[in-house]
């Protein structure tokens, strides 16, 4: 992982057009009259996430909801007493399924009696994630993380009480949807977006580009100054989100240098094919020490302290294994590394030459 240093100078590449601006919680700032910048409380080291608020006709579209907390419904009912103008909201958009974008989706959706629009990929791992379904749950990501190496008795017991980790920040998903395509054209008051699915972070991510006005509503697909998560889940065990997500890339980097990037963590940026680069470069750092590692027989577990230099804790963690182990399958996909199992069952990876 990189170090605060090295974040903020692939951040002080880009530009800032808001400079240190950042909306207080509960409040809008508004970067046109028919665009708003919401900023939510989150409860992880990850403190924060940008939510945006859209006008709709004679009312409003909300972007991502934020997490299931009294801190977060406080901060809505607030925003519903003093920024709306008096029009109601006609529709919850949520980029992803991820707890901080559709947490309190369906407390608004009942709270406006109006429908949740999200792709049919981000919609089923939600209304799965929330139910605690057998293969999304807990213990399923325990035995996904032993399998891969992981045996240290105090972070598995971690792993394991936190049984009810995504259903207390997601209570509840809406019973029905409305779905969103990649190529779709939706129109929101006056402004035409189209919409841009990636892959990768989540299963099929949604992203809002409107090319009159150059703003790309991002999601976790583009961000300023972190990587975006790329994980392999017990749910998909063989799969290869890493190459998923760098070819996703490729639907953000044909559009102009200039864009306003309104991202889900950070602030808004311009500088959109700078920080593609930064990305690529990132993950190009890490496959290489990856596979410099597997001279010898690695696991994702072994790995985490390569890609991740500094403590984490069980939340962190669970990241952190899905991460490595993303690396080390985007090398196995590209059969520069074989796998195999140990005695004790662990999967491990090494080099196909070594």
């Amino acid at each position: 992982m990189s170090t605060t240093a090295e974040r903020d100078a692939l951040a002080a590449a880009l530009t800032y057009p808001l400079g240190d601006t950042l909306p207080a919680s509960g409040s809008v700032h508004w970067l046109a009259p028919d665009v708003g910048w919401l900023r939510m409380p989150l409860p992880f080291a990850l403190d924060h996430i940008n939510l945006w608020l859209l006008r709709d006709g004679e009312g409003w579209t909300i972007v991502d909801s934020g997490v299931a907390t009294a801190a977060t419904r406080e901060a809505w009912e607030q925003i519903f007493a003093h920024e709306l103008q008096g029009l109601p909201v006609r529709r919850v958009l949520a980029t992803h399924c991820h707890p901080d974008h559709i947490g309190l989706a369906d407390w608004l959706c009942q709270r406006w009696q109006v429908a949740l629009w999200t792709s049919a990929g981000e919609y089923a791992f939600a209304r799965m994630m929330s139910a605690a379904l057998p293969g999304v749950d807990n213990a399923a990501a325990v035995a996904h993380f032993q399998r891969h190496g992981l045996r240290d008795p105090v972070l598995l017991e971690q792993m394991s009480v936190r049984k009810n980790y995504y259903p207390s920040l997601v209570p509840s998903v809406p019973a029905s949807y409305t779905r969103l395509q990649d190529g779709q054209l939706l129109t929101i008051g006056e402004r035409v977006w189209q919409v841009v699915c990636g892959y990768g972070h989540s299963p099929e991510h949604v992203a809002l580009y409107c090319e009159k006005d150059k703003l790309l509503i991002a999601g976790d697909m583009v961000l300023p100054r972190i990587s975006t998560n790329v994980s392999v889940f017990a749910i998909e065990p063989e799969a290869n989100p890493l190459t998923r997500y760098l070819e996703s890339l490729d639907k953000f980097a044909k559009w102009p240098n200039d864009v306003l990037v309104l991202p889900s963590h950070g602030k808004p940026f311009q500088g959109l094919h700078q920080r593609i680069i930064q990305l690529r470069e990132h993950h190009r750092d890490r496959l290489a020490e990856v596979l410099q590692a597997c001279q010898s027989a690695q696991s994702a577990a072994s790995i985490v302290p390569l890609m991740f230099r500094r403590a984490l804790d069980a939340h962190q963690l669970s990241f952190a294994l899905g991460e490595a182990l993303a690396h080390l399958h985007a090398l196995w996909y590209d059969g520069v590394l074989q796998r195999c199992i140990a005695a004790d069952g662990s999967v491990l990876f090494q080099r196909t030459d070594a």
